[in-house]
């Protein structure tokens, strides 16, 4: 049978409006800009749609298109919620709505955080990985009324950690629409990458992660700052010098050799300024040791350098912003494997400080690497000494990844820290430093201190910082225990699942407080 050719068949004013609206689309898709921007939730039922400003702008250039499409598209955008719309504009391929919540959000005591700024840093973050999917490689974003939080939300939420797969996510850049609070969001730029860098350290695997080589990569992303900066990266030979037996102990299972990590920022004009000292826990990867870790989850241990990589990125990070206050990190980094020259249950070591410790539990190792390190903290007469590690399963079971534990025996360092982290959203949480907690580390059968809790199941975290303050003689000290917050599943909605870098952002925070409160 002989099929006749097939005819389009159009009506005239449709062929008109489908060629002009093709036109149209060709034209966007050439651009591949995508354009987020924010709506607030009604007060009240009958409210009409409430943009930001930029929003609002963009829609009055449109003649009142944006608004019209989002009313017809469907129900009111909730709280990080987005829709996006298609050639709607000739600059930009996609534009994005997001949700941003109330307009009227602020500082809640009872979350303690920042509600506004979580929106805000949720609904970029939403809706900037809805235009990566789409491959559109360059994003324009709207500041919502917070620069710093939509840059956080945008470069926080665009990361994935991909550097060994072939199939890697569009890498997309970032910028303000607009310019009124580019100074902001540069900050927030900033912020993002700082805990984006820990979260890279922590995220890569430990044969290519070693100490090692974690010296090297704070030491190449220190150097454009090297007229304010300097680093030491110390060697066994100098850890022996030192006399940090505890520190030691550790490394001596390994293969790789350990490095005491020494990094001094000084930002302020005033050299004799007592320096802010921040030490991280460095074991890049922990085993257990001889009392070994269920396999399952191990691998997770890649992560156990947490403190070390949020300490040095908050430090790096600082000398980005030329933050007028000077600082010094610590890093103690070593494996934590079991050998033939690992520590044995019941070994006995000398800290730095002329301490004995009792090791019953090689798989306690973080206080021990801790231990020396915050006795060298103190030879630089320092303002504070905050230390951070991911240091107990137990901190975790008390707080999940709410908050990270703060151990400290000041109120006035305590409210600091409080107070940059209402303004970052990491929360962190006050945890009690009894001496209820003392006594069971003091009672050792063979040494000083034991690094285990007489009552190893009851209160681990609680026990583990009681230890540390036995190497602590400064009225101004805090113990972070970020083990809960170590990693990200969707607790965070604008991190993906993986390592989390937290609590990096509340690091540069506070020490941004300081500066003003000097």
């Amino acid at each position: 049978m002989m099929l006749r050719p097939f005819r389009k068949l159009i009506l005239p004013g449709v062929r008109r409006h489908c060629c002009r609206s093709f036109s149209v689309s060709q034209n966007c898709w050439n651009a591949r800009k995508g354009l987020v921007l924010g709506v607030y939730e009604k007060e009240k039922e009958d409210d009409s749609v409430h943009f930001t400003e930029a929003a609002e702008n963009f829609d009055r250039a449109l003649s009142g298109k944006l608004r019209e499409l989002l009313t017809i598209s469907g129900p009111a955008l909730k709280k990080g919620k987005s829709r996006i719309f298609y050639g709607v504009d000739k600059e930009f391929s996609s534009v994005v709505l997001i949700g941003l919540g109330k307009s009227s959000a602020d500082v809640c005591d009872k979350e303690c955080w920042d509600n506004r700024k979580e929106n805000i840093r949720a609904a970029v973050s939403a809706g900037c990985r809805l235009l990566q999917d789409l491959e559109v490689p360059e994003v324009e974003v709207d500041p919502c009324g917070d620069a710093q939080s939509a840059a956080e939300g945008a470069v926080l939420g665009l990361f994935e950690y991909d550097e060994f797969k072939k199939k890697k996510k569009k890498a997309v850049k970032t910028k303000l629409h607009g310019s009124s609070e580019a100074g902001a969001w540069e900050k927030g730029v900033l912020y993002g990458e700082g805990q984006n860098l820990a979260r890279r350290l922590m995220e890569a695997p430990a044969n290519h992660v070693t100490p090692t080589f974690f010296a090297n990569t704070i030491e190449q992303r220190l150097a454009p700052f090297s007229d304010k900066v300097t680093i030491h990266k110390r060697s066994q030979s100098w850890i022996e010098e030192q006399q940090m037996g505890a520190f030691l102990s550790v490394s001596k299972g390994s293969e790789e050799p350990p490095v005491f990590l020494e990094l001094h920022y000084n930002g302020s004009s005033d050299s004799s300024q007592p320096p802010l000292v921040l030490v991280g826990k460095g074991i890049t990867f922990d085993s257990g040791g001889i009392s070994l870790k269920p396999s399952s989850g191990m691998d997770a241990m890649r992560a156990d350098m947490g403190g070390a990589a949020t300490v040095c990125s908050s430090i790096v990070t600082a000398a980005a912003l030329k933050l007028p206050v000077n600082i010094i990190g610590l890093a103690p980094l070593c494996e934590n494997m079991p050998s033939g020259k690992a520590n044995k249950p019941g070994d006995v070591v000398r800290a730095k400080n002329g301490k004995t410790i009792q090791v019953d539990n090689t798989d306690a190792e973080g206080r021990l690497i801790l231990a020396d390190a915050l006795c060298y903290a103190h030879s630089f007469n320092p303002k504070a000494i905050v230390n951070a590690a991911t240091l107990t399963g137990a901190m975790d079971v008390a707080l999940g990844s709410a908050a990270a534990g703060v151990f400290t025996n000041s109120d006035w360092l305590w409210s600091q820290l409080h107070k940059a982290s209402i303004i970052t959203g990491d929360r962190v949480w006050r945890m009690p430093l009894f001496q209820h907690y003392t006594r069971q580390v003091t009672d050792s059968q063979l040494a000083d201190l034991n690094n285990i809790g007489k009552y190893s199941r009851s209160g681990g975290a609680c026990t583990a910082a009681a230890f540390l303050r036995e190497f602590v003689t400064v009225p101004h000290w805090a113990h972070l225990d970020i083990a809960g917050v170590m990693s990200n599943k969707d607790e965070v909605p604008y991190l993906r699942k993986g390592m989390s870098g937290r609590p990096t952002r509340t690091l540069v925070e506070f020490a941004a407080g300081l500066c003003d409160e000097s």
